[in-house]
């Protein structure tokens, strides 16, 4: 006769890698500033630290970003980006009189990653300076959605 063993499993656990990208309204040049691009992502990566979604970089240029985290079990996609925009949104505003009129698109772009791509998407989002001499926010994200397989509608896609 087999024996059975029994398990119990007393917490729910997970990893789950994400890459995220959404560009400012109108992809207008707001992150310009040296400066201001590098404290707005460390603010970002804040926000998801409180999220419980860890961060494992986050960069972009003038005009978009990438995040790179972990979610927390508990977490879900368009909660998390609604909270890092609204947050990063009040903030930068509160720090530069010259950005008042600041705001994030409407939409974004979230992609699931294994763990084997961490490190390749790290060297991704390090690399998007030199990235963006030669390719648009625009085509760079066609391009995501593309290799994720996503169906899109370009009509709905900008703002």
């Amino acid at each position: 006769m087999a024996t059975c063993y029994r398990y119990r499993m007393s917490q729910s656990l997970a990893k789950i890698l994400v890459h995220t990208v959404f560009s400012t309204k109108e992809r207008r040049p707001f992150l310009q500033e040296r400066t201001v691009r590098e404290e707005m992502h460390r603010y970002l990566g804040g926000i998801l630290s409180k999220l419980d979604c860890q961060p494992i970089i986050v960069g972009g240029v003038e005009d978009h970003v990438h995040l790179l985290c972990a979610f927390s079990r508990t977490c879900q996609a368009s909660e998390m980006v609604k909270e890092v925009k609204r947050g990063s949104s009040l903030w930068i505003k509160t720090k530069r009189a010259d950005v008042q009129e600041f705001s994030w698109q409407n939409g974004f772009g979230i992609f699931s990653i294994g763990f084997s791509q961490v490190p390749a998407v790290k060297r991704y989002i390090v690399g998007q300076e030199e990235h963006h001499k030669t390719i648009t926010y625009q085509d760079e994200f066609r391009t995501l959605l593309k290799r994720y397989e996503i169906e899109y509608d370009e009509r709905y896609v900008w703002d």
